[in-house]
């Protein structure tokens, strides 16, 4: 029998702004190389890593605590790292760094010197040289959770090589900073609303992945970022969704809780 493999903890976070005819989605293209849904439009984000549950990142984290984050997810302990994970996926894969200074101040995009750094620092934390953490205390910023909120809860199914138990958040993405992928993990990146996102899909022109299309369906609703924002931070029960692969009649089809035979695989 084939090993089940355990799901790596990952996080992943739509990033949200306010665009001319209704809000826009950061997306990234996955690097069509890539052995985990290469060549897909996701939002930023990976896997959780050591330094994101350390003491320094949440000494440097504003807006909520490791208990606070941990009663969020529903865990004992440990949340805050999740949210950690995402803001960091966000910076190495979206050039979006969301921090700010010890009095609260977003990170001063009129302040050339400063973005430059980011951009030079940005290149050293994606080839492992330098530490997310690192680079935050390195600029003295501190990373700001004041504006993130809990969406939604997805684990990769059984058969896939890599599998990830992932929580996706939402935020706003701070005016002013520009969006760029970092032509390694992603490829191409684009602001786009929900509901055009949906709408290219069932063309055939984005392709994007069972979990992604369900949480833009989610937030396709809504017109402004605030709402989506609101709605999330209002949920109260986040379910757990595992979708199953199954063979029907040698066509491979994914079931989600709810569907007819998912409780039967």
């Amino acid at each position: 029998m084939a090993e089940i493999l355990i799901p790596r903890p990952a996080a992943t976070v739509l990033t949200l702004r306010e665009g001319r005819n209704g809000y826009e989605i950061l997306m990234l293209r996955r690097n069509l190389n890539s052995d985990f849904v290469g060549g897909a439009y996701v939002f930023p984000g990976g896997g959780v890593d050591p330094a994101d549950a350390s003491d320094v990142a949440q000494q440097l984290s504003v807006g909520m605590t490791d208990a606070s984050c941990s009663a969020r997810l529903k865990i004992d302990e440990g949340g805050l790292a999740y949210y950690v994970a995402c803001l960091r996926e966000l910076f190495e894969e979206g050039g979006i760094l969301i921090a700010c200074d010890d009095q609260g101040h977003e990170v001063d995009v009129a302040d050339r010197p400063l973005v430059d750094r980011l951009n030079r620092e940005r290149t050293f934390v994606n080839d492992g040289s330098l530490r997310f953490v690192e680079l935050l205390q390195r600029e003295g910023l501190y990373l700001d959770l004041r504006n993130i909120a809990y969406l939604a809860h997805w684990v990769t199914p059984v058969g896939p090589p890599r599998r990830y138990d992932t929580r996706f958040f939402v935020t706003f993405s701070p005016v002013g900073q520009v969006a760029g992928h970092d032509d390694i993990e992603t490829v191409a990146s684009r602001w786009i609303r929900p509901v055009d996102a949906l709408a290219m899909h069932a063309r055939g022109e984005l392709e994007m992945i069972l979990p992604t299309i369900r949480n833009i369906e989610i937030v396709a609703r809504f017109d402004t970022a605030q709402e989506v924002l609101d709605y999330a931070n209002g949920l109260v029960d986040i379910p757990r969704i595992e979708p199953r692969i199954v063979d029907r009649d040698g066509s491979v089809v994914i079931l989600v809780p709810g569907d007819e035979g998912y409780d039967e695989t």
